[in-house]
């Protein structure tokens, strides 16, 4: 072995502690990184080969109703490739076990011809039979949450009809890979599934026989989709055509990409946290380790090293810390990223979500890692390659011993002699102070971002279905009802409140940037469902114009004031112009508020609903039960607490498990940057404090003087390093946010007071590792002369 390569063994053996601090360190943000782009590439590889297999279309459109002969003029709007028309429609389901009516959405599967289009993967059984009498095929979640087998029943009401549908299959599409009833964030796949029955007998049963009412088409490869969705809406309009829409805005491939968008946020933010401060910390450790080998640079240039293999010898040391992190940071964002696919399966169904590990990742994060060790000790190398043999073997120059800032205000008398020379110490080493500070402020401000997620999903929780949310159930309507409909749904069993809405979808554009969503008509005066702003506060609902959710207004880059084009989806479609009168905080699902009449008045409507928002008796809830199963006209009935408790076991678990990652990583970050700085500073000074033990300073009074500079610079690093964490935590819960959930940022006193007191932990067990250590200080051999 080269003996440089053995006086680098010597070395680390000598700094293990603190070069296996900066690699868990840099582990950690390559961690992060290895995980994100692994998960990356695991669902961008199964959606790709799933969609190309099982065809999913590129673009839908729903209408009223067609004739099955203008398939033909669909096929020749240029550009298209294929097409496929369907019936759809919702269904009600009675379920043995659930109080309260499931619901769903059924689909037809062509019986004369092969599915083109969204084809079926089949997990068991058979498709329906040509004839074959009410024969179904039903979505994998919903089948997996109720327990259902092929030749299974389950009663059901399709377009008011009580029916008795036969399972023959349980299925899987990719028109469903996130399965969740229209207008909800989370999926709920005990009450609500996917069901497939023959065309023939699907459309008898929605009274569409020889009709269509949904459309898919695939377009031509290298085909634009822009002008085929402005020609199928040409053709579509006199059918009652909704505004065509292609993948970017289908709600489950876009929950996909939402995923997808948030990963790639996350393999970059936290990296460039962690890896800038590992670069930093090994910069302070090589800069140091140079500083105190003066001599030993000077031998090796002496007996003929040249500058380059000096250089190179140092430059290994960082190449170390590189290895321990890409070593452990791979092996842990494997783990992490197998455990994370698993809770996948709870949101996104694929025939088979296998972890890929990302391997182009580990070359890219070694090439990161070993960029950022080597800016961070540049120019530490430089210096121990300039340093001329003649100069190195020389001591380093004194310092200016001047009196401190204190000392010449005549303030010494109040402070200890520890804690003078500890004051000196700084004032005269400023840069390494301002350093050795940097590095506790970030330590103090990463666990900062794991307290904020904590907060604010309990906040979030809270403020959706407590503040804003705080009906019992929402009735949905199978079609707009009169307002004999809403006197029905206020004589139900238990009703204590009802507020009725009127829901239409709508397109908004404001200049070069549109949206489709739904725009709800709502009374003035709700207090079930209400639009608050960010204090929690309700909003007058404005007699005209539209109260929008913040999110979509920066979606569609309009503030209040603004006037945005609403291009209504239903009846007669209306597209008027209407002024933006406030913006809604909500956090899942993006709103536009209008009061009702004024939505009615724009839809040329007398007391139309489309459902209601009530709150119950709990004491009558079982007969409201019974009652609403009985009652035809209802397609589904929301229940909030569900739906809370749906978020809760899905989307909130997968954020506690993100929250739960970063808070340990900040633990690792905060005891390493802490015990670095004070395994650095004893480094550097333990021959200044061997002098004060000689001299007669007992173990306590010399522990102080450093202990009481890391305090010192602990202190000031504490309340700007609280800023940081919360301007970080604001950066991750920005890039965390999509269109569907959105985490409020709220940093509460817990987390300020539970971040100062990991750094505050870290500190004092490394002033205990410090103490220990000057105890055991070889007071001859550090005072042996240098010179």
């Amino acid at each position: 072995m080269h003996p440089l390569d053995l006086k680098l063994l010597r070395d680390i053996g000598q700094m293990k502690g603190q070069i296996f601090a900066v690699g868990l360190i840099m582990a950690c943000g390559l961690a992060m990184m290895i995980m994100a782009r692994s998960l990356i590439l695991s669902l961008e590889s199964t959606r790709a080969a799933y969609y190309e297999r099982y065809q999913f279309a590129d673009i839908f459109s729903d209408l009223k109703r067609a004739p099955n002969s203008l398939r033909a003029r669909l096929a020749a709007i240029p550009g298209v490739g294929a097409v496929e028309t369907r019936v759809t429609g919702r269904i009600r389901l009675n379920l043995p076990g659930l109080s309260e009516p499931a619901d769903g959405r059924i689909l037809s599967i062509p019986d004369d011809r092969p599915m083109r289009l969204n084809r079926l993967f089949l997990r068991a059984g058979r498709l329906p039979e040509r004839g074959g009498a009410k024969e179904v095929v039903v979505g994998e979640a919903f089948a997996k949450a109720h327990g259902f087998q092929p030749g299974d029943t389950v009663d059901a009401i399709l377009y008011g009809a009580e029916e008795r549908l036969k399972i023959v299959g349980i299925a899987l599409s990719p028109e469903f890979v996130f399965e969740t009833r229209p207008g909800d964030t989370v999926p709920d796949n005990k009450r609500f599934g996917v069901f497939w029955m023959n065309e023939r007998e699907l459309a008898f049963a929605f009274n569409l026989h020889g009709a269509f009412n949904n459309v898919l088409i695939d377009a031509a490869p290298g085909e634009d989709t822009a002008p085929i969705l402005a020609a199928l809406d040409r053709v579509l309009a006199p059918y009652g055509g909704l505004i065509a829409y292609d993948r970017r805005d289908h709600p489950s491939a876009r929950q996909l990409d939402n995923e997808i968008g948030v990963l790639n946020g996350l393999s970059f933010a936290f990296p460039i946290v962690f890896l800038s401060i590992a670069a930093f910390m090994t910069s302070a450790v090589l800069t140091r380790l140079i500083r105190l080998q003066r001599e030993q640079i000077a031998q090796l240039k002496a007996f003929g090293y040249s500058s380059r293999q000096v250089g190179a010898h140092y430059l290994k040391f960082a190449l170390v810390t590189v290895l321990i992190g890409l070593g452990v940071g791979t092996a842990v964002g494997f783990w992490l990223g197998g455990h994370i696919v698993q809770l996948y399966h709870k949101f996104f169904q694929f025939p088979s979500l296998t972890f890929h590990p990302a391997y182009a990742a580990i070359g890219a994060a070694s090439l990161v890692s070993a960029g950022a060790a080597l800016l961070g000790v540049l120019g530490a190398v430089r210096q121990a390659v300039r340093l001329p043999p003649a100069e190195a073997m020389r001591p380093e120059p004194p310092a200016d011993f001047r009196p401190s800032a204190f000392e010449r205000l005549g303030l010494q008398r109040f402070f200890s002699p520890s804690l003078r020379m500890a004051l000196r110490n700084l004032e005269r080493k400023p840069w390494q102070a301002f350093f050795t500070a940097l590095g506790l402020m970030l330590a103090t401000g990463i666990p900062v971002v794991p307290g904020a997620m904590r907060d604010g999903i309990h906040y979030l929780l809270e403020f959706q279905w407590d503040l804003a949310q705080r009906q019992d159930f929402t009735i949905n309507l199978i079609e707009p009802g009169s307002a004999s409909a809403f006197t029905d749904i206020e004589h139900l069993p238990g009703v204590l409140a009802a507020e009725p809405f009127r829901a239409v979808p709508a397109r908004l554009t404001f200049g070069h940037h549109s949206y489709r969503t739904g725009v709800t008509g709502v009374p003035p005066d709700a207090q079930l469902n209400r639009a608050l702003d960010r204090f929690g506060r309700p909003l007058p609902l404005p007699p005209d114009g539209l109260l929008v959710s913040a999110k979509l207004a920066e979606i569609l880059h309009a503030k209040p004031g603004d006037s945005v084009w609403v291009e209504v989806q239903e009846g007669r479609r209306p597209r008027v112009l209407a002024t933006v009168q406030g913006l809604i905080t909500d956090y899942s699902g993006l709103s536009a508020y209008m009061d009702i009449d004024a939505l009615r008045r724009l839809l040329r409507e007398g007391g139309t609903i489309s459902g209601a928002h009530l709150a119950i008796d709990a004491l009558q809830r079982a007969a409201f039960m019974e009652a609403v199963k009985e009652a035809p006209r209802i397609a589904s009935l929301g229940v909030n607490n569900s739906v809370r408790e749906s978020f809760r076991k899905t989307t909130a678990e997968s954020i506690s498990l993100m929250q739960g990652l970063y808070f340990t990583f900040s633990v690792i970050v905060a005891f390493g940057v802490v015990y670095n700085s004070a395994r650095i500073a004893l480094s550097e000074r333990s021959r200044d404090l061997a002098t004060l033990r000689v001299i007669g300073f007992s173990i306590r009074e010399v522990a102080a003087v450093l202990i009481g500079e890391l305090a010192m610079l602990t202190l000031v690093a504490l309340p700007l390093g609280l800023g940081v964490g919360a301007a970080l935590a604001s950066w991750i819960v920005s890039a965390a946010s999509t269109d569907t959930i959105r985490m409020p940022l709220i940093l509460s006193p817990r987390t300020f007071s539970t971040a100062a007191l990991i750094v505050v932990a870290s500190a004092l067990v490394s002033f205990a590792v410090v103490s220990r250590r000057i105890r055991s200080l070889d007071l001859l051999g550090v005072l042996k002369a240098r010179d």
